[in-house]
């Protein structure tokens, strides 16, 4: 088979994994119950893409790094966590590397977007799904409103509409009217009030205010300083304050006396109690420092809302410092392509994983950002010299 044919055909095959993990994305989004057959589609995805790594051409060096990634990750599943997600991932990754970048990312756009249109739509008429909530969500007002749209909880709600805003600003931010991100600013700020997120608000403030000034500061992508700037908040200040946070959580209960425990208060009542809740949220203290360990055990299950927290949580020291290292590589890489539309995307959504946990998930459909730092690797690591290796 010639490698124009291999390549059609991987592509396609990439194309259906990438589909099915979009739909079983956006049914999870809504409040369809899929416990029963998460796992079923996720071995058919995953098989999906091996198969397409398999047809693809491979010189020796590109099968040696596969392989080496593969048996970590293997690894990491079979013998400590018990969670496939790295294998997945990473699998995922490798079977994007010739993809054509925007035609995918639009597509994952248009998908997510007739998606959440659909949930917010059947919540609105009716059909399945609440329009709003009332119940108590951590400020101590029992019968506090917040809307939904059919998403389950209004964090929920306004992740799907980051999702969606982060993408449009890749694909079309560079081109897009002043008017286009004022509308886009405007649907954020009102989806943010609807769900009376404050942290949502600041999220969304960041990533347009930096949005705005890469699309209309035409030389601001040349400055060396805003990607050594990005670098030391994604992921150094947001791991370092998650580190804290962890280290910290058992304070605020039972250290009252503590000349910190005011300042440690304050910032745990900014993030809602999720601080506290690292400690005290569960009987195992599940995100406190003393959970954490070099690789992760199967007892490691819990959830909580900080998603560096809960990354080193879940799969182990050594791995979650692997992907903090590979997210500095990718800010290096946007500064050596002068990229700084991606830069915004990595800062907002290193930010945002600080207080949620939405792309710390076993869903390869919510982390839109995957085909963008596949790419962005793959030809880091001297493509050109993998191709010539191949032919």
């Amino acid at each position: 088979m010639s490698e124009d044919k291999r390549t059609r055909l991987s592509n396609l095959i990439f194309y259906i994994a990438l589909t099915i993990e979009l739909v079983l994305m956006i049914a999870e989004k809504s409040e369809i119950s899929l416990h029963d057959c998460e796992s079923m589609v996720f071995k058919c995805t995953f098989a999906l893409t091996v198969l397409a790594v398999i047809i693809m051409k491979h010189g020796k060096r590109e099968w040696i790094a596969i392989g080496v990634i593969a048996a970590f990750t293997f690894i990491c599943w079979r013998f400590f966590s018990g969670k496939n997600e790295l294998l997945r991932f990473s699998m995922f990754m490798i079977a994007a590397r010739d993809i054509d970048l925007k035609k995918v990312m639009k597509y994952i756009f248009y998908v997510s977007l007739a998606g959440f249109a659909l949930i917010a739509l059947l919540s609105v008429v009716g059909v399945l799904g609440n329009i709003y909530m009332i119940t108590d969500y951590g400020r101590d007002n029992a019968q506090e409103l917040r809307y939904v749209f059919g998403f389950g909880h209004p964090n929920t709600l306004y992740g799907c509409v980051f999702a969606l805003s982060a993408m449009w600003m890749w694909i079309y931010g560079q081109k897009s009217r002043i008017i286009s991100w004022l509308l886009a600013l405007a649907f954020n700020v009102a989806i943010c009030l609807l769900s009376k997120s404050k942290t949502a608000l600041a999220i969304c403030i960041i990533m347009f205010a930096t949005g705005l000034l890469v699309r209309y500061w035409n030389k601001i992508a040349e400055c060396r300083i805003i990607y050594i700037l990005t670098a030391l908040v994604t992921p150094v200040f947001c791991v370092a304050f998650s580190v804290w946070s962890a280290c910290v959580s058992y304070i605020p209960r039972y250290h009252q006396e503590m000349k910190c425990h005011n300042f440690i208060s304050a910032i745990d009542e900014l993030l809602t109690n999720r601080i506290h809740d690292l400690y005290r949220g569960n009987e195992r203290h599940a995100g406190a420092i003393e959970t954490w360990k070099l690789f992760s055990d199967r007892m490691s299950e819990e959830t909580f809302d900080m998603g560096w927290v809960r990354l080193f949580y879940w799969y182990g020291i050594i791995p979650a410092v692997i992907i903090s290292l590979l997210v500095i590589l990718l800010i290096y890489i946007c500064y050596k392509k002068k990229d700084a539309m991606t830069l915004v995307i990595i800062l907002s959504l290193s930010i945002y994983t600080v207080v949620e946990a939405t792309f710390v998930s076993r869903f390869i459909g919510r982390l839109f950002i995957f085909p963008i730092a596949a790419i962005y690797l793959w030809e880091f690591f001297s493509r050109d010299k993998i191709k010539e290796e191949r032919s």
